[in-house]
């Protein structure tokens, strides 16, 4: 199938790694035009390379941009250099690292607000720098990173089953304002993919619980009906679709990607 992105023009934040980098392999072998944005410089080329390297994409179609997401102003510069760069904005990501694991009562104001800034109002800023592009060439897709926890709340991850539900219901409302313009929203829900992240968290679990994690991961495999972990390409592939022309009648949608591992419908 084609999915008609050749030529189009993307921005993917925190695709230095993990399922950023993932969704802009993809939009790369499709023939995106991309700019890539992290805080880590080097982590970026390296990203950079890895993705040229995965796909067909010149030099010429990729351009890398350091930028915070948590910073109103590192937002507002990397919107406005992608379209320097890229002469238009068709396809938004934001993705950004998800916050620290904790209990209610472990956790302070301030990485509460942190968390809120991180996964949030990040969202916020790059959908709203982002739209008056957007609207300015007749339409586009946003879709946003998310996490099966505004479905089913993940132990000892309130910061995140609150702030990305919180997330959701914004996306959610945004998608029924700008659905006049032609701009269609999405708001992707990852399982348990082989990432750091996940990596970071099953270790967290072995240290807490005095377990292997060869067992915490095989109980997690458990759970999921497919009886694995899922691919950062798999997830990626599944953002594509979403982002291309061939899906032309979804909005305001979150998609969950996890193995069948939500039971709730």
């Amino acid at each position: 199938m084609d999915l008609g992105l050749k030529n189009k023009t993307a921005l993917v934040t925190a695709a230095s790694q993990g399922l950023g980098r993932a969704i802009a392999v993809e939009l790369a072998k499709e023939g995106c035009t991309l700019t890539i944005s992290s805080r880590n410089r080097e982590k970026l080329i390296l990203a950079e390379q890895f993705i040229i390297a995965q796909s067909d994409l010149e030099s010429t179609q990729i351009h890398s941009i350091t930028a915070d997401v948590t910073k109103s102003d590192d937002i507002s510069q990397l919107i406005q250099q992608s379209f320097q760069r890229m002469h238009n904005i068709d396809l938004l990501v934001t993705n950004a690292g998800g916050p620290p694991a904790g209990t209610f009562e472990q956790l302070t104001d301030e990485q509460w607000l942190t968390a809120v800034n991180q996964n949030l109002m990040s969202v916020i800023r790059l959908i709203r720098t982002s739209l008056p592009f957007m609207r300015q060439n007749g339409g586009g897709k946003i879709l946003n990173v998310s996490s099966v926890s505004v479905k089913e709340p993940i132990p000892n991850l309130i910061l995140s089953n609150t702030v990305r539900t919180a997330t959701m219901a914004m996306l959610k409302t945004l998608a029924r304002e700008v659905a006049k313009d032609h701009i269609q929203i999405f708001n992707l829900a990852p399982g348990r993919i082989h990432t750091d992240r996940v990596q970071w968290l099953d270790k967290q679990r072995a240290v807490r619980e005095n377990r292997s994690i060869d067992d915490i991961r095989s109980e997690e495999q458990s759970h999921i009906p497919l009886q694995r972990y899922g691919y950062p390409e798999e997830f990626g592939k599944i953002a594509a679709f979403l982002l291309s022309s061939a899906n032309s009648y979804m909005t305001g949608q979150t998609i969950f990607v996890d193995g069948g591992a939500i039971r709730s419908h």
